[in-house]
């Protein structure tokens, strides 16, 4: 949001600096969110996925990624979805490849998150 602020305060000066009656309109719209704020309320999901991720002999790396998911969008509508591996390498560029280890280990992972929610539910 103070970013957003700057930005209509550059462009109200550029304006201004201009020529005194010049007026800039400066239309500023979210394409896609933090869902880290929405996730992290319920921490309870973010157990589950690290311990099938090691049940699975992958080490878990909480990093945060860049970009909107459907993941984000879900998560502001109530349904939080942290992301998880792809498995995936060079994404959106003409060289993005997953292997199919990659895409088993993934399948792993998503049975093991599976078992592990079950058990919590007993």
């Amino acid at each position: 949001e103070a970013r957003k602020r700057k930005m209509m305060e550059i462009a109200k000066k550029v304006g201004k600096g201009l020529h005194p009656d010049c007026y800039i309109e400066l239309v500023i719209e979210d394409s896609y969110y933090n869902m880290r704020e929405k996730v992290v309320e319920h921490p309870h999901i973010l157990d589950i996925a690290q311990q099938a991720m090691r049940d699975c002999h992958i080490t878990p790396e909480m990093k945060p990624i860049r970009g909107g998911t459907d993941g984000a969008q879900l998560s502001f509508m109530g349904l939080p979805c942290p992301n998880l591996f792809t498995g995936g390498y060079n994404y959106h560029g003409k060289h993005e490849f997953v292997t199919l280890e990659g895409m088993e280990k993934a399948v792993q992972v998503i049975v093991r998150i599976a078992e592990l929610t079950a058990k919590r539910g007993q």
